[in-house]
């Protein structure tokens, strides 16, 4: 027998030795199951070990693409990084109680906040840090860059001016860099990150020293363990407003991730960029540009509230403008001669002067802004909210933008004498602190520099006190 013909016949005898062996399984197989009172049939549909063999996978080649939020508020949702530190806590939920109690405050903070979240959201991806530190800004400052607080602290992150200045941000009679939306932006996430790898990558500690200061955390920290005391940031003796600091961060993220839940109606802010840096290379009023640009000349501030005069003097050369607007305003500078860029208009509030104060009954018209509300505009005007409501027949508390308000001016007329100099005549007028009253303010409301005031009142604290007279001098 040939080699070819024996290896064929030991082929086939291979092959029926081993469909002998499978009927014999079968059959042993159907004994087992018929002795458990499956039915016969259940035999003839024993799967083919042959068949199955010859199966072959099936590999996934793409993975499935997660969805890109359209909404910035599920954005942050998801990077959300804090929250298994929160657990169940009384201070969390005393702060998650008060949010609750008072759904407006973030949902105006959120309204004033539009114009930057997305902007804040996107730095702090890039450095992979959590995404409730995007919320800070409302409890810093409710999301509003001209916010001035009693330890001169200012704009969105309230930067001190020594702190400020430790982290490059210039602070000039014409420009503030802690008002700047990007450059503070860029320091408030150094110096968050700076206090993470100081306190070994403890969030919550970074935190309580960017409010309290590195210093009285640390020797905080040093006391317990002098005393056996766990170290962590719920056991320090801190400060009360620090006490409360961290459990009002943590509480309003928990309000952000089901605001439904809490009663509060957060609006949609758009997953894209809201603003865009546009180069310049010469002096610009922001009342010039946002004409040739047709922007709204208070939003175009409040992209870049630095720039205090509202020129771009001592500042960077750029602006932040309206996405929308952006190829605009730079075909428009590329046709346009400097002179037709400054000008020499002041710009004023509704009642900033004391020659408009003296006049009683004054009346003027103002605008709603986004983000405004009742309380502030009544505020920023020293008016009362039932005034608001009364001038405006209004008989709630809802606005809308680009509302006109009617506003009166209900200071009492104020006694001015002229004081000459050897130089030039200013107009002394004494000014008398109402509730709510700070330097800044008044400063502000007479257009002089706040330490020109402090020279002028000597006597006069920090806290001003309602009823307190002071000095201001004015230029005709």
């Amino acid at each position: 027998m040939s080699s070819s013909i024996r290896k064929s016949v030991q082929s086939d005898t291979l092959t029926r030795l081993a469909q002998a062996v499978a009927v014999a399984v079968s059959a042993t197989l159907a004994g087992c199951q018929s002795t458990s009172q499956v039915p016969q049939t259940d035999v003839a549909h024993t799967p083919n070990i042959a068949a199955r063999a010859k199966q072959k996978p099936i590999w996934l080649t793409e993975k499935p693409v997660p969805q890109v939020p359209q909404d910035v508020w599920e954005r942050m949702r998801q990077g959300f990084q804090l929250q298994e530190t929160a657990g169940v806590n009384p201070r969390i939920e005393q702060q998650r109680l008060w949010f609750a109690s008072n759904p407006s405050f973030l949902e105006n903070a959120g309204e004033r906040g539009s114009l930057y979240i997305h902007y804040i959201v996107e730095r702090l991806e890039e450095r992979n840090m959590p995404l409730e530190l995007a919320l800070l800004p409302v409890i810093e400052s409710a999301y509003n860059p001209m916010a001035y607080s009693r330890a001169h602290a200012v704009g969105l992150w309230q930067f001190i001016p020594s702190t400020g200045r430790y982290f490059n941000l210039r602070q000039t009679r014409f420009y503030d860099g802690r008002r700047d939306i990007t450059a503070s932006t860029t320091a408030a996430m150094d110096y968050l990150t700076r206090l993470h790898d100081m306190f070994n990558g403890d969030w919550l500690l970074a935190l309580a020293a960017y409010n309290a200061g590195e210093g009285t955390v640390s020797r905080a920290i040093e006391r317990n363990e002098k005393l056996g005391l766990p170290t962590d940031y719920w056991n320090l003796p801190l400060p009360s407003e620090t006490q409360a600091y961290v459990p009002k961060l943590l509480a309003l993220s928990q309000v952000v991730l089901a605001p439904e839940a809490y009663g509060v109606n957060l609006n949609p802010i758009a997953n894209e960029p809201y603003f865009q840096v546009v180069e310049i290379n010469q002096r610009m009023d922001l009342s010039k540009v946002a004409a040739v640009a047709d922007i709204d000349e208070d939003e175009l501030f409040q992209l870049n509230p630095a720039f205090k005069q509202r020129t771009t003097i001592d500042g960077p050369q750029h602006l932040l403008v309206p996405t929308s607007k952006a190829q605009l305003l730079t075909a428009s500078l590329s046709t346009m001669r400097p002179e037709e860029l400054i000008s020499k208009r002041s710009l004023k509030p509704v009642f900033d002067s004391a020659e408009e104060s003296t006049v009683a009954g004054a009346k003027r018209t103002y605008r709603v802004k986004r983000g405004d509300n009742l309380g502030l505009i009544a505020k920023a005007n020293n008016v009362q909210i039932k005034d608001l409501q009364r001038w405006n027949r209004l008989s709630g508390n809802k606005l809308k933008i680009g509302q006109t308000l009617v506003m009166q001016d209900t200071r009492k007329r104020v006694n001015t004498v002229v004081a000459a100099s050897s130089k030039n005549k200013k107009k002394q007028t004494q000014y008398k602190v109402k509730q709510g009253d700070s330097l800044y303010v008044v400063a502000k409301r007479f257009n002089v520099e706040m330490q020109h005031l402090k020279r002028w009142n000597p006597r006069v604290g920090k806290a001003l006190k309602p009823g307190q007279m002071l000095t201001v001098y004015s230029p005709h």
